[in-house]
């Protein structure tokens, strides 16, 4: 496997990706609103909920599991409000993040470069397809854990400010969280990049790979519905076993994607 090689495709992916206004454009705007919007609307928001709304939410608190709820005892229903919403019910919302910025990417590595006309180039270079197929993944791969661990940075932030008056204490960081960010938001966004990738070798123009492959953020908007209805809460152990479930698909995707990648096809497709 020649290491060399492998960087040289990322690099050369990440350097059409940062010219691209189509693309950059998500990729910072998406998560300024997810991880910095977000919080402060909510924080913002919370204190003007009218008193009978408070009185459904303090039914709605009262079917919390027992742990949660001795989480939350001493707090009063707003306080109680900002803690479900900050730290378990905008988790999902995070994690739309790094499945973004990965998919985005996959997106444009093969239809990108096919709408550019700079992929037959690529293709009769001396890297084998698994060195190919291996720096694509890379180039998407990485810019989403990086975005995922500054924009973590970010939601704790603006969250933090914008509650210590109101709880006189700090949310983040938080060993829930610290599993989701080190343990989950890599697994998403290898679940984005390997389904993305698979998705834009087979198509021509990188809107047709990306809104094939917008379904992707589905099952983390079922788990945002989930903890609004009442039908799971995250803790460490579901946000364990979500991590090791992802981690297994990822490894199924690559496995079928490093098998089924051959330029021989892709270049009868230019």
């Amino acid at each position: 496997m020649n290491w060399r090689a492998i960087a040289a495709i990322a690099r050369k992916d990440l350097r059409a990706v940062s010219r691209s206004k189509g693309v950059m454009f998500p990729l910072v705007l998406v998560p300024l609103v997810i991880l910095g919007g977000l919080p402060a609307l909510i924080a913002s928001v919370t204190p003007l909920i009218p008193p009978e709304a408070m009185a459904g939410m303090e039914r709605f608190m009262e079917k919390l599991p027992q742990a949660l709820r001795a989480e939350l005892s001493g707090l009063d229903v707003e306080q109680s409000l900002l803690v479900l919403a900050l730290v378990y019910f905008l988790a999902p919302m995070y994690l739309v993040v790094p499945l973004m910025v990965a998919s985005v990417i996959a997106a444009d590595s093969f239809a990108g470069e096919m709408e550019r006309k700079t992929l037959e180039a690529l293709l009769h270079t001396p890297a084998t397809d698994a060195e190919l197929f291996l720096g694509k993944l890379l180039s998407a791969w990485i810019p989403a854990l990086g975005v995922a661990a500054v924009g973590f940075l970010l939601y704790g932030f603006v969250a933090d400010i914008c509650t210590f008056r109101a709880l006189g204490r700090l949310l983040f960081p938080n060993p829930l969280w610290a599993l989701l960010v080190a343990w989950v938001a890599p697994a998403v966004a290898g679940f984005g990049l390997g389904t993305m990738v698979l998705v834009s070798a087979r198509v021509r123009t990188f809107q047709e790979a990306y809104q094939l492959g917008g379904a992707v953020v589905l099952p983390l908007l079922l788990l945002v519905a989930g903890q609004v209805t009442g039908l799971l809460y995250l803790d460490l152990t579901v946000v364990a076993l979500l991590g090791i479930s992802l981690w297994v698909v990822d490894a199924a995707l690559l496995w079928y994607g490093a098998r089924t990648f051959r330029r021989g096809v892709l270049i009868s497709r230019l």
